[in-house]
């Protein structure tokens, strides 16, 4: 009998210290986020032509992580798209410091100096660019071309 009534407390201890069924579940605390989640979404943000959005979404990948080519060079083409020309060579060429045979970013690069009619400065890129990659130097040489042509 004795330990039938053991039994029992255990029980009705058990289910007072059981957790409630209708608690809400434990949700786990906010992440920052990291330098390669900005630079998403500044890709998503530039593939939408939100420049000024790009622009601050690789700024922010760059603050958390300032040795990343890709973000550098996303950063410069959102400020290229800007009209902002010269920030967008200096980012371009913080890219190129720390990748240097980078062809997305001598291609875009060389679109710059075109913009800014410093074509003999893009010549220059095509000739370090197309051993790297013909496709963006086809792009780069094109965009030379058209403004090189008499109007």
């Amino acid at each position: 009998m004795a330990w039938i009534v053991g039994a029992l407390i255990l029980l009705l201890g058990a289910a007072t210290t059981a957790p409630a069924n209708d608690d809400p579940p434990l949700m786990p605390p906010p992440t920052a986020p990291s330098a390669e989640s900005r630079y998403t979404d500044g890709l998503a943000l530039a593939k939408a032509s939100d420049w000024r959005g790009a622009e601050q979404a690789h700024r922010e990948a760059i603050r958390l992580k300032a040795a990343f080519p890709e973000a550098w060079n996303g950063l410069g083409h959102a400020l290229r798209k800007q009209s902002l020309y010269d920030e967008s060579v200096r980012a371009y060429r913080e890219a190129l410091r720390l990748r240097p045979d980078y062809p997305q970013a001598l291609e875009y690069l060389g679109e710059a100096y075109v913009q800014m009619g410093r074509l003999e400065d893009a010549r220059a890129i095509l000739v370090r660019l197309q051993p790297l990659d013909p496709v963006e130097a086809a792009e780069l040489a094109e965009a030379i071309r058209k403004a090189s042509a008499p109007r």
